[in-house]
């Protein structure tokens, strides 16, 4: 798959999970895709969360990676 496929689908999989971040007053959005990783910023409340990490392994990794199996890690920038 290319990777501009890819990154459609990694929005794809973002818009089904941002609801839930948006309801806490939160966001999140992909910076880019290389080789296999998603690197992703957390926005609004999330970005100064210290709940942040678990955010990212347990609610932004594990849908991309269970929705996109090019996808194998996700990396949270600023």
């Amino acid at each position: 798959m290319s990777k501009e496929n890819v990154e459609k689908r990694i929005e794809e999989v973002l818009s089904k999970i941002r609801p839930y971040l948006q309801d806490e007053g939160g966001d999140v959005i992909l910076n880019r895709y290389e080789d296999g990783v998603a690197y992703v910023s957390l926005r609004g409340v999330c970005a100064g969360c210290p709940m942040a990490n678990v955010t990212l392994e347990n609610v932004v990794e594990e849908a991309l990676t269970q929705e996109i199996e090019e996808v194998v890690k996700v990396i949270g920038e600023d």
